[in-house]
């Protein structure tokens, strides 16, 4: 199988960006009035604006014929169909389906999965109304006020952002906090206001043996035996988990067991009994429309044609400037306070599944793929990261993400936090040129001496491409439309580029290494066998123990 790279297509498109490098979108606007009625789509009520990139409608065509010399459109049914796209670790990827209607009629292939991710539905619904209605206790009898959610990376961050974007919507239920950290900083902050006889932890771990998880996991068991006996831990933990035997050994009640499957990635997986905390906070309603959003996506992905498909022209837009154009990261910019967390949420879905270096086949890429993900909300960003995009040489493509309608009724502030979202997507497009500084230096009444110094100073190249998404309110429905969304495009990218977005062998080389160095911390006298630096620093970290008399344990 040759790479994507060296096909005819691909070649087209690089001549195309060495025609188009020395045009300005002042010049595209300019000679298209219609930019945003050709480059926008609209999706139950949200709008993807991607009129303020470096594109034309001949790009448009090529990328789309890539993606098709590219096989993008198998890929996508064999996705739906639950083929085994995860090919280096044998497994087909359905996330998708954690999130189907029972009516969709979405074919999959499978030993009865449609009955055994609505069965696991049914038993999440079951246990959150009883944590709701308070009929689920304590162990001396007092119904749950928290939940303490434990995991990490994909079964942390996705519940985590979901939960801080949704939190109007957390009435009802349990107070939800989140663990992730080894740092046992994070455990003592969130224990520290909490009644061992009132909170509830949820364990997410794959496998329940991911080192902090289950790091996480003993700490807060043991701070419960403080007040408690090793009888009443069946109470207060629920574990979700493909490892059955290790969770009951732990203490969990087996009717507190939720499955987890092997197809499903964490990064993927806040859809399935990943997202218990979540629909505990929100109740099963809210959950519901946050699955119906995410289906709705799904819908439109694997019916729409890809010229009008928001996941595949995301994904294109992206492959354009990484693969074209050199550009090195990608930045996400929501402009609401709720969506704080999402910028780190793609930084794993993103990096994690296409920093990659070889094809599905195994064979060394010879262009880039994946980009650096990184970003900060709106407006706190303009004061922060904005300098560099907007004067600095680099290329940054950037997505700006707001909603219509805020969820607080303070008078002022959403109208001007738009505002500024829009004044920066056309600011960063449009930038300053030499005679406009100049023009509007003299307008200010500045000496002709002072105009000189300062012009080179305040002129902005502008060019900078983004795209804006913008819909009517963030709610449970909406989020999952745009969970899905960035899921579905982050997948598209992959198949294009020919590389697996399911894997992760990188992750596990450094865990390894890990776990050969902790007894050499632990213990004074263990050899170490690693590079100078390591035994270097494995000797100081030992020092300043002995100096400190921290224990190890």
């Amino acid at each position: 199988m040759s790479l994507i790279s060296h096909s005819a297509e691909w070649a087209a498109l690089t001549q195309h960006q060495q025609s188009l490098a020395q045009t300005s979108m002042r010049e595209l606007f300019a000679a298209n009035p219609l930019r945003f009625e050709q480059f926008s789509l609209q999706l139950d009520g949200l709008l993807f604006d991607f009129s303020k990139h470096r594109i034309t409608s001949e790009t448009k065509d090529l990328l789309l014929s890539l993606a098709r010399q590219a096989g993008l459109p198998e890929w996508m049914q064999a996705l739906k169909q639950g083929e085994k796209v995860n090919r280096s670790e044998g497994r087909a990827a359905l996330h998708h389906a954690l999130r189907f209607r029972p009516d969709s009629g979405l074919p999959l292939t499978g030993d009865g999965i449609h009955a055994k991710i609505l069965a696991v539905r049914q038993q999440m619904q079951q246990f959150v109304q009883a944590i709701r209605c308070g009929e689920r206790l304590g162990y001396d009898g007092q119904a749950i006020t928290d939940l303490v959610h434990i995991g990490i990376g994909g079964s942390d961050l996705g519940p985590r952002l979901a939960a801080e974007a949704l939190r109007p919507f957390l009435t009802g239920g349990p107070r939800l906090h989140f663990v992730a950290n080894l740092d046992g900083g994070e455990l003592a902050r969130t224990l520290a206001g909490l009644n061992p006889a009132t909170t509830l932890f949820a364990v997410v771990s794959k496998t329940f043996t991911t080192l902090e998880t289950a790091t996480n996991a003993q700490s807060a068991r043991n701070w419960l035996l403080q007040s408690s006996s090793a009888a009443n831990v069946s109470q207060h933990f629920v574990a979700i988990t493909t490892n059955r035997q290790a969770a009951e050994q732990f203490g969990v009640a087996p009717e507190n067991i939720f499955a987890f499957w092997e197809w499903v990635g964490g990064r993927y997986s806040v859809w399935s009994a990943v997202g218990l905390s979540l629909a505990c906070g929100l109740g099963w309603e809210g959950f519901e429309a946050f699955l119906e959003g995410a289906a709705a996506m799904d819908a439109h992905y694997f019916n729409t044609p890809l010229d009008q498909n928001l996941p595949v022209l995301m994904a294109l837009l992206s492959i354009w400037y990484i693969s074209f154009w050199g550009a090195e990261s990608h930045a996400l910019v929501p402009y609401d306070d709720r969506l704080a967390r999402f910028p780190a949420y793609l930084q794993q879905m993103d990096m994690e599944s296409n920093g990659k270096r070889v094809s599905t086949e195994g064979v060394a890429l010879d262009h880039a793929s994946g980009a650096i993900i990184w970003g900060e909300v709106g407006s706190n960003s303009q004061h922060a990261f904005f300098q560099l995009l907007h004067q600095s040489q680099r290329l940054v493509p950037i997505d700006f993400i707001v909603s219509a309608r805020p969820s607080h009724s303070l008078p002022d502030h959403h109208p001007q936090l738009v505002a500024n979202c829009l004044a920066q997507s056309e600011a960063l497009m449009w930038g300053k040129t030499e005679a406009e500084v100049r023009a509007e230096l003299r307008a200010n009444g500045l000496p002709e001496e002072e105009i000189e110094r300062l012009t080179p100073h305040k002129v902005c190249p502008g060019n900078q491409p983004s795209s804006t998404l913008l819909f009517s309110e963030l709610s449970p429905y909406t989020l999952g439309m745009l969970m899905a969304l960035y899921e579905h495009k982050i997948c598209s990218q992959a198949a294009i580029w020919g590389i697996n977005p399911f894997d992760q062998w990188g992750v596990e080389f450094g865990k390894q290494l890990a776990k050969k160095i902790v007894p050499e911390l632990i213990s004074p006298h263990a050899a170490t066998e690693h590079d100078a630096s390591t035994n270097g620093l494995i000797a100081a970290y030992r020092r300043y123990v002995e100096l400190s008399g921290t224990s190890q344990q």
